[in-house]
């Protein structure tokens, strides 16, 4: 199969538009369910809308997307919609809180990675017109290590790994990290503990992880604090509402708040083409994806 940036030189979607600064694309992932990772993602989204961000959120988790179940959300359409080119992005995309965009999954839906050159075209030229109205693009990656969460994990600018205090949660979290430094060479990843019931407790984790990772694996560890639990955050969760919208003065939606604040401060991304168009370059182009073979154990 060629690689998708040979036919984009070919093709109408090649970027000739002047050099701006790229948008910020994150990829949220975690080792198993029940941290928090979609919860994560959506408050992280309207918080960071709050603060004047354009956020896009793509529900990634093409076989159990919830992202418009936790926010009370009917999308009459979805990705699927666009691959079989019923429909366009402008028509799948659905406002949330504080004026986030989401892009509902395609539940059901082969891979994107097996996607044909044709329907690869498709998406990319779709995908692409966000490239002007976001400044930041929030992907809800599957959980585990399916080989979809692995690709659009390394395809992203960052990578971010939501753990929770709980023994199994942290052991996953290091696996998914072994696999994404062992396959993929990544040596950078940050990470976010959920539901810490304190400061101290969130901070032992990292250092549990990153202790590990640093000595068997040579990969760095940046630490972006921890969400404290409260009980208004499963009271927001039962509302179906973020709870930086529902209880903005509530523990966990100032973690939130700070976390959106930290972020917005990271450097500008310094990839050629650093925007939308290099992200699905990215992951379409990855040697394991094109062969149709997993990439993750």
């Amino acid at each position: 199969m060629k690689h998708l940036s040979t036919v984009l030189e070919r093709s109408e979607f090649a970027d000739a538009s002047p050099a701006r600064d790229p948008i910020r694309i994150i990829a949220v992932a975690s080792g198993k369910g029940g941290v928090g990772k979609t919860n994560v993602v959506a408050n992280l989204g309207v918080a960071l809308a709050q603060q004047g961000k354009r956020v896009f959120v793509f529900d990634a988790d093409l076989g159990l997307g919830n992202m418009d179940i936790l926010l009370g959300l009917v999308p009459r359409y979805s990705l699927h919609d666009v691959l079989k080119g019923h429909k366009t992005i402008d028509d799948i995309v659905i406002s949330g809180p504080a004026g986030i965009r989401i892009l509902p999954a395609a539940s059901g839906v082969a891979a994107l990675t097996t996607l044909t050159i044709e329907q690869q075209l498709q998406l990319h030229g779709e995908i692409e017109k966000l490239d002007s109205h976001a400044d930041m693009l929030l992907i809800d990656t599957s959980t585990g290590i399916s080989p979809n969460t692995c690709s659009f994990a390394t395809a992203a600018q960052e990578i971010v790994v939501v753990v929770s205090p709980e023994p199994t949660s942290i052991a996953d979290a290091y696996a998914m990290i072994k696999v994404l430094s062992n396959d993929y060479g990544e040596k950078r990843v940050r990470l976010l503990v959920n539901m810490a019931r304190t400061a101290l407790d969130a901070h032992a984790v990292y250092r549990k992880l990153s202790l590990v990772t640093q000595k068997f694996l040579n990969v760095s560890v940046d630490y972006l604090g921890g969400i404290l639990y409260d009980d208004l955050l499963p009271a927001a969760v039962h509302r179906q509402r973020a709870v930086v919208e529902m209880y903005p003065r509530a523990v966990s939606s100032q973690e939130f708040t700070r976390l959106a604040t930290q972020i917005s401060q990271w450097p500008r991304p310094d990839h050629p083409k650093g925007s939308v168009q290099f992200f699905w370059q990215r992951l379409f182009e990855q040697p394991v994806a094109a062969a149709g073979v997993p990439a993750c154990p």
